[in-house]
C-alpha cells in the first residue's frame, strides 16, 4: 500500500500581513514579511510547506480576547489616522484598524489549518503581538493574536489546556496578566530581564494568581545571556509543559532574542529557536495530537529573523 503523503507545514504570506508596521524606518517595518520570505525561499523546503493566505478576523472575534471599548478606540483611532494607541510605542495610522485584525484572522486561520487536520504545523510571521492587553495597545502590539487564538481555541475548538511558550527577548506581558489568574493557560516564558528591558515584567517570582497561583512560569536572564544560558534554562521549560500536558502549543519565536537586535541585549543564535521548535514539535506529537503553531514576534534586524523564523519552519517540516 502506497504511503499516505505527509501533511505539509502552512507558512502565511500575503500583503495584507506585510502591511502591518508603522512605517519604513520603524523597528517594526513592513519589511520584515518579505525578509524573511526570502531566506525561507532559499531554504530548499519544496513540498514540506505550503504557502497560505490571510484572512482577517470579525469583531465577534477580537471580542474573544479584547474588551469592546478597546476595539471601539482602536475603530476610532484607525479612521482619524493620528496620534498613538498607546503612551507613545504604537501610532495609529489611517486603516490600523483592519491591518491589526488581517494580522488576528490570520493566526486564528493557523489555528484552523492544524486543528482541521490539513496542516501538519502553521507559521505567521508577522504575528505574535504579545504586549497588546485586553483593554490596551502596548509595544508595537495593537492586538493580541495570541491572546485571541487562545480563547478562540475554547470558544470554536473546545480545547481547554493550551500551553503558550515565549522566546521573544520582551516579557509576554499582555497574554501573562490576560490570563494570570487562569489555571487552563499554560505559561512559559524565556526573556530578557525586565529590570534591563521593556515591558519591565516577568520576573521569575510572577507565577500565576488565583486558581492559577504557582502555576506560571516565567525565566528571566540577564543582558548577554546566550545559548549557554537558553540551553541551561530550556529543559525546565519542557518539563513544566510535559508535567502540565496541554492540548495545543502556541510558540512566539521573537528574533529580537538573537545577539545583534538593534534594541535588546540577548545573545541566542538561531539554534535556540530551532531547539525550542524542534523540542515543542515532540511534545506536540506526543500528548498533543501534532497541535501546534509559530508566531513570528519582535526581532529587528532583519537578517536575524530571517534566519531563526527559517529554522523554526524547517523544525516545523521536519
Amino acid at each position: 500500500m502506497a504511503e499516505k503523503p505527509k501533511k505539509p507545514v502552512y507558512v502565511y504570506k500575503g500583503d495584507a500581513l506585510a502591511r502591518y508596521g508603522f512605517g519604513e524606518g520603524h523597528p517594526f517595518g513592513p519589511d520584515r514579511h518579505d525578509a524573511f520570505h526570502k531566506e525561507l525561499s532559499r531554504a530548499g523546503l519544496g513540498d514540506a510547506i505550503q504557502y497560505a493566505s490571510p484572512r482577517s478576523a470579525t469583531v465577534d472575534e477580537l471580542a474573544l480576547f479584547h474588551s469592546a471599548d478597546y476595539i471601539d478606540f482602536v475603530s476610532k483611532k484607525s479612521s482619524d489616522g493620528y496620534g498613538f494607541l498607546d503612551g507613545g510605542d504604537t501610532p495609529a495610522f489611517p486603516g490600523v484598524f483592519d491591518i491589526a485584525s488581517d494580522v488576528v484572522g490570520t493566526t486564528l486561520a493557523a489555528v484552523d489549518g492544524v486543528m482541521s487536520g490539513e496542516a501538519a504545523r502553521a507559521f505567521v510571521p508577522i504575528a505574535g503581538l504579545h504586549h497588546a492587553g485586553r483593554g490596551h495597545a502596548a509595544g508595537f502590539c495593537v492586538f493580541n493574536d495570541c491572546g485571541v487564538a487562545i480563547e478562540y481555541l475554547r470558544d470554536k475548538h473546545g480545547l481547554q489546556k493550551i500551553a503558550y511558550v515565549d522566546i521573544d527577548a520582551h516579557h509576554g506581558d499582555g497574554v501573562f496578566y490576560g490570563f494570570e489568574d487562569d489555571p487552563g493557560l499554560i505559561f512559559a516564558d524565556i526573556h530578557e530581564d525586565g529590570r534591563y528591558l521593556y515591558p519591565g515584567t516577568g520576573a521569575a517570582s510572577e507565577t500565576g494568581k488565583g486558581r492559577a497561583a504557582g502555576k506560571k512560569l516565567n525565566i528571566p536572564l540577564p543582558p548577554g545571556a546566550g545559548d549557554t544560558e537558553f540551553d541551561e534554562a530550556w529543559p525546565s521549560v519542557m518539563s513544566y509543559l510535559r508535567e502540565a500536558r496541554p492540548e495545543f502549543i502556541i510558540l512566539q519565536c521573537g528574533a529580537d532574542s538573537l545577539e545583534g537586535d538593534p534594541i535588546t541585549h540577548l545573545r541566542f543564535t538561531e539554534n535556540a529557536h530551532a531547539r525550542a521548535a524542534a523540542d515543542l514539535c515532540c511534545l506536540a506529537d506526543e500528548q498533543c495530537n501534532g497541535r501546534i503553531i509559530g508566531t513570528g514576534g519582535g526581532g529587528y534586524n532583519r537578517h536575524n529573523l530571517a534566519r531563526a523564523w527559517t529554522r523554526v519552519v524547517q523544525a516545523f517540516a521536519e
